[in-house]
């Protein structure tokens, strides 16, 4: 009986810990982003504050799935704008994964922390919000706003 109620503590203790006291500790997962900014966009209304992607744009995302076939992601966001998810699809079908939209608004809040801990991620956003979303992730001030002509920019 003693060694009975021995196991069951030893199961239990490991079921709240999560620890094996034999084995080594267990390496955190890396997590691993890449922003992109949305491909070119449409101009000819400098009044439409969401437009579709040009021909530029649109033959700028087929480079984009191009350049991500040797990464398989997790997860992919975008913000909820024309130019980012029609960005983020191409990526996204070729895949035959979903887009989740994020708020650029709420960027990194502990909910996208938890739900992208030790994944792989794509972020299609903005010439202003990836950069201030990477230097959150980051801790630091690393990165100015993209000029509005930069379209082909990683940051990983």
């Amino acid at each position: 009986m003693r060694t009975f109620f021995i196991f069951l503590f030893s199961i239990l203790s490991l079921g709240e810990t999560y620890e094996n006291p034999i084995a080594p500790p267990l390496q955190e997962a890396t997590t691993q982003y890449y922003f992109i900014r949305h491909a070119e966009k449409e101009m000819t209304d400098p009044q439409d504050r969401n437009p579709q992607l040009s021909e530029a744009g649109i033959k700028r995302t087929a480079k984009w799935a191009e350049v991500f076939e040797e990464v398989e992601f997790d997860l992919i966001y975008s913000s909820n704008y024309h130019r980012t998810m029609n960005t983020a699809r191409a990526v996204a079908d070729k895949q035959q994964k979903k887009i989740d939209i994020y708020d650029p608004k709420k960027l990194n809040d502990p909910e996208f922390q938890k739900k992208t801990k030790g994944k792989t991620v794509l972020v299609v956003g903005h010439s202003n919000t990836n950069p201030a979303f990477v230097n959150l992730l980051l801790g630091e001030n690393k990165y100015q706003d993209l000029d509005e002509s930069e379209y082909g920019s990683l940051l990983n």
